[in-house]
C-alpha cells in the first residue's frame, strides 16, 4: 500500500500564498494542435477518454489535499480513488474570429479562476473554434503539485511520439490507498515532533550559512562593493542599495488576468547564443530586457537602472541537491540577474545578459541550494497563510522590491509530439503572479520553437499583447546583428 505524501514547506507555500484578493497558486499551459493528423475527431469525449487512460501515469491527477487539524503542519496528498474525469475536463468555444488574440483572452479568463481544493488540483479545457482548423488544450495544475521540470512528466504522459498513440499504455488501477493516511492523533503527534525539531533545524541552517558566509560575501562583493554601495546611497539614486527599481507592474494585483503569447524560432536563438558564446537563457534574458525596455519607454516608466529578474533554478538533477526527494513537487532555487533595460543597443543588452547570468550563477553557487526549501518549511499553515495575507495587505514585497519579475526558461522535448493524435504545433507555459509581482515571463522550448507565455494583471499591464510582439522584434534585431 502506498503511503500518504506530506507536502514540503515549499510545496505548501504555493497554497499559503493564495488569497481572496486575486492571488492564485496554479500554473498552466496551452497546447495548440492540428487535429487533421488524428485518427479520429478530437472531441470532448475523446479527450476525456484519453486522459482517463493516462491518469495512472500521473500521480498528481489522482491525489487530493488533506489538511492537518488546526493547520499545525503541512497538508498531505492522499489518493482519491473516485476521480470523475468529467468534473476536470471541459470544453469552451472561442469567440469569433478565433485567432490567437481570442485564444489568449479565453485562456486568461480560465487562468483567473482558482482550483477547487476539495478535488485533485487540476483542470483541462478543450478550446474549439480556433482559426485555420486548429484546436487548443489549456491545462491548469496547482504549483503545489508540480514545478516547471516535473511538469515535463505530465507532458510525457499525455503526449505521444506518433499519431496512433502508444501500444504500451493501458488504463491502470491506482495503487494509492487512502486508508494509509494516518489518524488525526498520529498526524498531530507527527506535527508536535516536527515543531520540537524546528529549533535544531534552524540551528543547522544557521551553521550552514555561517560556514558559507565568506563565499556569500565574496560573491556579493563582486556585484556591489561596499564603498560603491555607500557612494550610491549618498548620491541619492532613486532606490536604496540591494533593491530593484520600481516598475509599474510592481504593485498589488487584482483577480483578473491577461495573457500574451509569442513564438521565437529556436534556430535563431541558437545562432545568437553562438555569436557571443552564451546560452539560450542568455538570449532569453536579452530579448526580455529589450521588450521590457520598449514597454517601459512607451509608458514613460523606464528607470535609470536595470530591472532585476528572479530566475528559477531546477534542483531535480541527481546530485544537485544532497537531500533530493522524489516526493517533493517543487525542487528549485532562485538566482537574481539584471535585465539591462537601461541600455539602448540590442547587442549591448545581449553582452550584459551574458555577463549578468554568469555573475548570478557564481553568486547562486555560493548559497546553499536547499536554502529556499529549508526556509519555506519553517512556518506551519496556521501561520504561513495569515503571514502571506499580512504581507499582501502591507505591500511588503512591493516595498522591499528585491526583484521586478520572474523570468523562467525550461527546456522541453525536441521531437514531434501528438495529443490524442493531433500534432502539437505550439506550446505556451503560464505561471503565477502575486502582489508586488504583476508580470511573469515563462519560456519553454518544444521541437524548434521557444514558446513565450506572458501572464500579468491587466490593471497593471493592459497591453500585454503589445509586449509579447516586442519579444519577436527584439530577437529579429539580435539575429540581424544590430
Amino acid at each position: 500500500m502506498a503511503r500518504a505524501v506530506q507536502l514540503s514547506g515549499l510545496d505548501a507555500a504555493f497554497l499559503a500564498m493564495e488569497d481572496a484578493g486575486g492571488v492564485y497558486g496554479h500554473v498552466g499551459s496551452v497546447c495548440v494542435l492540428d487535429p487533421s493528423t488524428a485518427p479520429e475527431p478530437l472531441t470532448l469525449e475523446r479527450l476525456r477518454v484519453h486522459l482517463g487512460s493516462r491518469m495512472h501515469l500521473v500521480p498528481l491527477m489522482r491525489r487530493r489535499l488533506r489538511s492537518v487539524p488546526l493547520g499545525l503542519d503541512q497538508p498531505y496528498w492522499v489518493a482519491d480513488r473516485h476521480v470523475d474525469v468529467s468534473e476536470h475536463v471541459h470544453e469552451v468555444a472561442l469567440p469569433s474570429p478565433g485567432d490567437d488574440r481570442s485564444l489568449a483572452d479565453v485562456v486568461a479568463r480560465e487562468h483567473a479562476t482558482p482550483l477547487d481544493r476539495s478535488r485533485p488540483l487540476w483542470e483541462i479545457t478543450l478550446l474549439t473554434g480556433l482559426d485555420r482548423g486548429r484546436v487548443a488544450v489549456y491545462s491548469k495544475i496547482h504549483h503545489a503539485a508540480m514545478d516547471g521540470v516535473s511538469g515535463d512528466d505530465v507532458l510525457a504522459a499525455v503526449l505521444d511520439a506518433a499519431p496512433h498513440g502508444r501500444d504500451d499504455v493501458r488504463p491502470g488501477a491506482s495503487t494509492d490507498d487512502p486508508a494509509t493516511f494516518p489518524s488525526d492523533l498520529g498526524v498531530l503527534t507527527h506535527s508536535a515532533l516536527s515543531a520540537a525539531l524546528r529549533p535544531a533545524h534552524a540551528a543547522r541552517l544557521g551553521a550552514s550559512l555561517l560556514v558559507r558566509a565568506p563565499d556569500v560575501a565574496s560573491a556579493l562583493s563582486d556585484r556591489l562593493p561596499l564603498l560603491e554601495r555607500l557612494h550610491r546611497h549618498e548620491a541619492g539614486l532613486p532606490h536604496p542599495p540591494l533593491r530593484a527599481p520600481h516598475a509599474p507592474f510592481n504593485a498589488p494585483v487584482s483577480g483578473r488576468r491577461t495573457v500574451g503569447l509569442a513564438d521565437l524560432p529556436l534556430d535563431d536563438v541558437r545562432a545568437v547564443k553562438r555569436r557571443v558564446d552564451g546560452t539560450v537563457n542568455d538570449v532569453v534574458m536579452a530579448v526580455t530586457a529589450g521588450a521590457l525596455r520598449r514597454w517601459l519607454l512607451a509608458h514613460d516608466a523606464l528607470p535609470d537602472e536595470p530591472l532585476v529578474a528572479a530566475v528559477p533554478v531546477s534542483l531535480h538533477a541527481a546530485g544537485t541537491d544532497g537531500r533530493h526527494r522524489a516526493d517533493r513537487a517543487n525542487q528549485l532555487s532562485v538566482m537574481l540577474a539584471q535585465l539591462a533595460t537601461h541600455l539602448g543597443s540590442p547587442q549591448e543588452r545581449l553582452d550584459a545578459a551574458v555577463a549578468s547570468m554568469r555573475l548570478a550563477k557564481h553568486e547562486q553557487g555560493a548559497i546553499p541550494t536547499s536554502l529556499l526549501a529549508d526556509t519555506a518549511g519553517f512556518a506551519p499553515p496556521a501561520l504561513a497563510g495569515p503571514g502571506w495575507r499580512i504581507a499582501g495587505a502591507l505591500r511588503l514585497l512591493e516595498r522591499l522590491n528585491p526583484f521586478n519579475l520572474f523570468v523562467s526558461n525550461v527546456p522541453g522535448p525536441r521531437i514531434p509530439l501528438y495529443y490524442c493524435g493531433a500534432r502539437l504545433l505550439r506550446y505556451y507555459p503560464l505561471s503565477v503572479i502575486s502582489h508586488g509581482q504583476g508580470l511573469n515571463v515563462t519560456v519553454v522550448s518544444v521541437e524548434r520553437t521557444l514558446g513565450v507565455g506572458l501572464l500579468a494583471c491587466p490593471d497593471l499591464v493592459p497591453d500585454l499583447d503589445v509586449l509579447a510582439g516586442w519579444f519577436v522584434e527584439e530577437l529579429a534585431q539580435l539575429t540581424g546583428g544590430r
